[in-house]
């Protein structure tokens, strides 16, 4: 039986890469043995602008480095800058112990202490990000966020996981926008419930940090007075 000489894969795009390819998914024919890099030289040659933007690699939803190699079906993202912004085993009663939930409408972060709070807790602690009318010198309209929701979830997951294995919490909630957040209005709430306010506390860090330096999550700022949008974030750093 003869081998295979070429792969396909699909490719999907996000954030500034869809920008630059003008579609959200396409399908790439490549050699096969190709890797990552290569098949970014390949989308290079279809969009120029592509070579100037910094990028990650995701191959079947969890990060992989420029030399990995592709195999036929594969699922590959180019991650450009992250914003910086599933569940876990049970807990009883019925809800999981971690859950991340991307919502359009504004968060509530009552509603999600109220999912993470038991009686056998002494502490919930809520972190709430929110939209702020500056950054760098420019004054912000409202924040524009999107996710690659499949990988987020995926990512989102390990890290619980990992939380897990550091802090002695009960539960966790993340809860993310997506879709335009005005100036004052909450992008991000992450709540923990432990026994302890300690490691309540060191918990919803932890879990803020990494989901900040992780999970694929864009953010466009909209500015004011004609300045224009602009993406910002840096490359992501699975483990940090």
């Amino acid at each position: 039986m003869s081998v295979p000489t070429t792969i396909r894969v699909t490719v999907r795009c996000f954030a500034a890469v869809r920008e630059a390819l003008g579609q959200d998914q396409l399908a790439i024919e490549l050699p096969a043995g190709s890797t990552t890099a290569a098949l970014r030289e390949r989308l290079v040659a279809r969009s120029p602008l592509l070579a100037r933007l910094p990028v990650a690699y995701a191959v079947n939803r969890s990060y992989a480095g420029p030399e990995s190699v592709l195999a036929d079906g594969d699922e590959v993202a180019l991650i450009p800058p992250i914003s910086g912004g599933s569940g876990g085993g049970g807990a009883g009663g019925g809800e999981p112990a971690c859950a991340l939930a991307f919502s359009r409408a504004p968060l509530d972060a009552r509603a999600l202490e109220q999912q993470c709070r038991t009686d056998g807790d002494g502490a919930v602690v809520a972190f709430t990000g929110t939209t702020r009318d500056h950054n760098e010198g420019a004054s912000v309209v409202s924040l524009a966020y999107e996710a690659y929701e499949e990988m987020a979830q995926a990512t989102m997951a390990t890290i619980f996981a990992a939380a897990r294995t550091k802090f002695p919490f009960t539960r966790a909630r993340v809860a993310h926008r997506l879709g335009e957040v005005p100036v004052g209005e909450a992008s991000v709430v992450v709540v923990v419930s432990s026994p302890h306010r300690g490691d309540a506390f060191d918990a919803c860090r932890y879990l803020m940090d990494r989901l900040k330096h992780e999970v694929p999550i864009w953010k466009r700022e909209r500015l004011r007075d004609g300045a224009g949008d602009r993406w910002i974030g840096d490359l992501p750093r699975p483990g940090s």
